[in-house]
Parts: structure tokens; C-alpha cells; sequence
């Protein structure tokens, strides 16, 4: 397996472009099963993630071609189930169950696999799906559903930590098919969801309040083909602004969406970092010492857990304590043993980090357990002494593209190792 050995030390400086979401590329290809037309995504992130979505829809019977950052997606005939193995890696392959069901009425799905961050259960894509009258099936590991006819519905997706985001796609994709009108309560309000909207708005659907706690879509007959800009990604810039004030550097931002961002951006403030909006883009700056700041992630638009490793890493530079609530996964401290090989001072209490920051980290070799601890231990490493390599890699490449290479054009001593 491939590694990173990063030299500490340096600071960021440069731009950086913000490439697409990957957390709205991934619904938005399995939106294209809703049709049999053919459809175009651009802003496409070069992911293995993206790549794996790509195999899948392959192996559904849809004709899938990338083209530089765009790729070109029909699913003229396609099959209820798809590759057992391909669909069981990925986490987010679970969102080929909502078109798959509106289109077909019919679908058989593995359970899908992941980063180990804690139980992701999918019982709130069931419930919902089952409000429009799907019925389901577990089998040898496989999700089996069947709905002879689809009808609207008033339905709430709330669960016990905040909304389901692959599960409101997966509603409201099953939905822009079925007969009448759906109401989804409690809905996920994050910019993939609407972004996943607007792409179903262009085939042909017809849905209201995407980005907010209520999402009505009323159904149609049919969807047709249509082209589509994916939003960028609030978390790698998220993840390269953490990046910039570890690094003591100054770093522009070039697409990052700051409307995406309030939570992040009102955090980096507090702890001392001067951020400045230019048009479409932002600057990172820091000159002082870090101060520590306390965090809970939330359900958008509140701190977004899939940056609560990052800000670790940064709240390690602050002299003081910084306490770190996890509220979205229970099992998301799983970076802080690795941490601590740098030297990290990081004690756990529940759901709760708490850090004590100011004590300098060296090097060390360390190992990845998921796709944002990955993140927090390149940021770790960027500012420890000597020399640290991040094993495991696969996780990065699952979720920013081509992070390596972005960091070293900013000036990180970062390069890639390749492994057997």
C-alpha cells in the first residue's frame, strides 16, 4: 500500500483550486439510473471513490465514460442489483437503492461498507422508502426491494443524531417518480442534497425546498437527460484552510463556496487565523499563536464532523485546553492514538476530546483509520519535527484528489511511496 512521507516545517503559501464534492458526485452518477437518456457531469473529482461509482453503475448496464473532470453517463437498459463486491466497499453505494426503486420498482443491493467510524445503520433509508410503499428483504448480505407502484407521502427522516444524508437522496430520487406528492420532515439541509436536487431539477423533476428541513417533490412520469456542474468540496477546503493556519502559511482558496463554510470559518477566527473573501475565493492567513477553541459537531449547517479530525490537529498548536464533542459518530476518535504518536496530548471522555495544546509533535510513523483521520495526519505531520510517514493512504485517495501533489505545489516537503 502506498504511504505519504511528509518533512514538517514549512509553511503553505499559493493557491489551491477546490475541486468537486465528492459527497454530491456520488448521488448525482446514481441519479443517471433515473433515466435512460444520456447525462454529463462536470467538476468530477479524479476519486477511487468516483471510480468505484463509475464500475458500479458499469455493472447495472449503464455506459459510463470519463473525460478529463467530466464524465458522460447513459443507463438505457440497466439490471435491478449490481456487483456484490463492488457495492459492499463503499459506503456510498447505498445511494443506487432510491433510483434504482423509482425506476425499476424493484432493487437488490449488498449492505455497503465504509471508513470504520462508527455504526452507519441504514434503517432511515428503509423507513423511508418504505412511506412510498417499497417493501423489503435481507438475504446473504443483500438489501431486496420490491414496490409494484410507488405513491406519495407525508414522511419524517429524522434519527437519533440528526438527518440522514444519503437517505434523504435516496427518498427524494425514489420519489421524483412515484405518483403524487412527497413531503420528507427533517430533512438534511447539506449543499450535496442540494446539489443533488438541482441536477434532478434539470432531468425533469419537480422539488421544493432542497436546503432546508422540508423537501416537497411531487412526481412525474419521467425524467430525461440533462448536464450538470458538481458543487465544490466544503471539506478538502475546509481540510487546506486547517492546513494553511497548522502551517503558520497563507493560502487562496480558488471555488471554496464560504456560504458552505460558517461554522468552520467562525472557528478558525475565534483560534486566531484572518480569513478574507476575494470574489469566488478565500485567503487563509495566520501570523499569531493558535488559540484553543472548544467544538461540537452538528448536523449541518453546524460544525461538520467530517472536519473534527482536522481541527484536532490544529487545536494541538494552541497552548491551553480545547474540548472536542462528538456528536454525529460515536466512533470518530479514532485518529487520536495516532496523534499521539507525534505527541500529542489527547485524552478521551465520552464523546469528548479533550486536547491539550502547545507541546511540540515529532515525527513518527502512523497509520490511517478512515478518510478525514488520514487528513488530520498529513496537517500533524506538516508542522511536526523531522520526518512522519501516514500509512494506509487509500483513505485519502478515496476523498481528495490528488491531495499530494496540491500540498507540494503549495510548498509541503510531501511525497508519495509506493507500496507492494
Amino acid at each position: 500500500m502506498d504511504s505519504l512521507l511528509i518533512k514538517g516545517g514549512i509553511p503553505l503559501h499559493g493557491e489551491v483550486t477546490i475541486s468537486g464534492a465528492k459527497n454530491a458526485v456520488l448521488p448525482i452518477m446514481a441519479a443517471t439510473l433515473l433515466t435512460g437518456d444520456p447525462c454529463v457531469i462536470r467538476r468530477v473529482p479524479d476519486l477511487s471513490d468516483v471510480r468505484f461509482m463509475g464500475q458500479i453503475l458499469t455493472s447495472l448496464g449503464a455506459t459510463v465514460a470519463f473525460d478529463g473532470d467530466s464524465v458522460r453517463i447513459q443507463a438505457a437498459k440497466i439490471k435491478p442489483h449490481g456487483d456484490y463486491e463492488l457495492i459492499r466497499k463503499m459506503r456510498g453505494s447505498i445511494c443506487i437503492l432510491g433510483p434504482l426503486i423509482g425506476r425499476q420498482h424493484r432493487a437488490k443491493v449488498s449492505m455497503p461498507g465504509g471508513c470504520v467510524i462508527g455504526a452507519r445503520p441504514i434503517d432511515l433509508h428503509l423507513k423511508g422508502l418504505r412511506a412510498l410503499g417499497v417493501k423489503f428483504t435481507m438475504s446473504e448480505g443483500y438489501v431486496c426491494a420490491r414496490a409494484p407502484r410507488l405513491m406519495g407521502t407525508e414522511l419524517f427522516l429524522g434519527g437519533r443524531s440528526g438527518p440522514t444524508v444519503l437517505g434523504t437522496a435516496n427518498v427524494m430520487m425514489a420519489a421524483t417518480l412515484a405518483d403524487g406528492v412527497t413531503v420528507i420532515e427533517s430533512a438534511a439541509c447539506e449543499p450535496e442534497v442540494t446539489d443533488l436536487a438541482k441536477f434532478l431539477v434539470a432531468m425533469g423533476a419537480k422539488i421544493e425546498g432542497a436546503g432546508s428541513p422540508t423537501i416537497t417533490i411531487t412526481g412525474v412520469k419521467e425524467l430525461h437527460g440533462a448536464e450538470h456542474e458538481v458543487v465544490p468540496d466544503r471539506i478538502e477546503a475546509a481540510t487546506f484552510a486547517i492546513a494553511a493556519a497548522a502551517t503558520k502559511g497563507e493560502v487562496k482558496l480558488l471555488g471554496a463556496r464560504p456560504e458552505h463554510l460558517h461554522a468552520v470559518l467562525d472557528k478558525l477566527r475565534e483560534a486566531g487565523v484572518k480569513i478574507e473573501r476575494n470574489g469566488n475565493s478565500l485567503t487563509v492567513k495566520r501570523t499569531g499563536q493558535v488559540k484553543p477553541v472548544d467544538i461540537t459537531t452538528l448536523p449541518y449547517a453546524g460544525f461538520p464532523t467530517d472536519v473534527q479530525a482536522q481541527m484536532m490537529s490544529l487545536m494541538l498548536l494552541a497552548p491551553g485546553i480545547s474540548i472536542i464533542t462528538e456528536r454525529v459518530f460515536e466512533s470518530r476518535f479514532m485518529h487520536v492514538p495516532e496523534l499521539g504518536r507525534l505527541g500529542a496530548d489527547v485524552a478521551i471522555e465520552g464523546p469528548s476530546a479533550i486536547v491539550k495544546g502547545g507541546k511540540p509533535l515529532s515525527g513518527a510513523p502512523v497509520m490511517a483509520s478512515d478518510l478525514r483521520a488520514s487528513a488530520a495526519l498529513v496537517i500533524a505531520g506538516m508542522v511536526a519535527k523531522g520526518s512522519t510517514q501516514v500509512n494506509r493512504i487509500y483513505h485519502l485517495d478515496r476523498g481528495y484528489e490528488k491531495i499530494d501533489a496540491k500540498l507540494a505545489a503549495l510548498g509541503a516537503r510531501i511525497q508519495r511511496v509506493k507500496g507492494e
